[in-house]
């Protein structure tokens, strides 16, 4: 398989649309993000978008090199049948403009040694793709996949149950972490624009703003969207379990656990109420449990 390393995955690749602001501003209004720097006659798009450019779509590209496929095929062939997204990683060079019209060229940049993980044993592919605006390169995109060979199915065993990974507490977040030992939700306020943000921020990413005080969170919320955690199986966690994506009744977003329903119940839509949970004797966590009767769409699992 080394071989392929350094052979091209595509060549002369065109973006299917220019860099255009309605793109954009579904991507913002996706994530949350209010930054002015993203709207208005001197826009720029989010730097994190740089994947959304390349994409092909359901019908996807058609200037994909041989090499790549010859890879994947050879990778079957030997029984690593599955395959899982595991991390991208970019750079980034210059802005990009709507109205910019996006090239792109992509090599295999590295096939691992078989790997064992909990998944199964596999080999890592890593893919570089370089980014073009007009002509000039605007910044690369490292994709890496697991193709594997599922495990034969056999039960896992428990591990001793451990201790939930601690939360990296600093300046800018210590005082989230007072108020949740004093089971309170505390949300940021700009002083400047009153914009509320959440997670805690440094300053303000509507308007800049450096100053701040908190308001304290109803617990009020409803499910936004979520996932159901299969795999993999981390220590201190037991799944499948549900995390969601809870929108607050004061307008921001938080990312915690669903609980008092099994998580194949959770629903987009369901009204949730904030509790904390005790997870061992040093650690407490806010999580959202499910209101009964709440009302909830007919959304299914993530």
């Amino acid at each position: 398989m080394k071989v392929f390393e350094g052979r091209v995955a595509a060549a002369g690749g065109e973006g299917k649309d220019p860099v255009n602001e309605a793109m954009i501003r579904h991507w913002c209004e996706a994530m949350g993000d209010t930054s002015p720097a993203y709207r208005g006659p001197e826009a720029i798009a989010p730097p994190t978008m740089l994947q959304v450019w390349t994409m092909g779509g359901l019908s996807g590209h058609e200037g994909r090199a041989r090499a790549y496929d010859e890879l994947l095929a050879l990778l079957d062939g030997a029984g690593y049948t599955s395959v899982v997204a595991t991390d991208c990683e970019q750079e980034y060079l210059r802005p990009l403009r709507p109205g910019d019209t996006i090239t792109f060229d992509a090599v295999i940049e590295s096939v691992s040694a078989l790997k064992k993980t909990k998944l199964g044993s596999g080999h890592f592919v890593t893919t570089r793709m370089d980014v073009r605006a007009g002509g000039e390169l605007a910044g690369t995109h490292r994709f890496r996949i697991l193709k594997y060979a599922p495990a034969n199915g056999e039960p896992t065993v428990r591990r001793q149950q451990k201790a939930r990974p601690r939360p990296v507490v600093n300046r800018d977040n210590a005082g989230f972490w007072d108020g949740v030992a004093e089971h309170r939700l505390l949300i940021q306020r700009c002083t400047a624009c009153d914009m509320l943000r959440f997670p805690w921020l440094p300053g303000c990413n509507a308007c800049g703003g450096q100053e701040w005080d908190t308001v304290e969170a109803s617990g009020e919320g409803t499910v936004y969207s979520y996932v159901v955690m299969h795999h993999p199986p981390f220590p201190a966690f037991d799944p499948p379990y549900a995390v969601g994506l809870v929108e607050l009744a004061e307008g921001v977003r938080i990312i915690s656990n669903v609980v008092g329903v099994p998580c194949d119940r959770v629903r987009i839509g369901m009204a949730v109420r904030l509790e904390f949970l005790r997870a061992d004797e040093e650690l407490e966590l806010p999580v959202f449990r499910a209101v009964e009767g709440g009302a909830a769409d007919s959304g299914s699992e993530a």
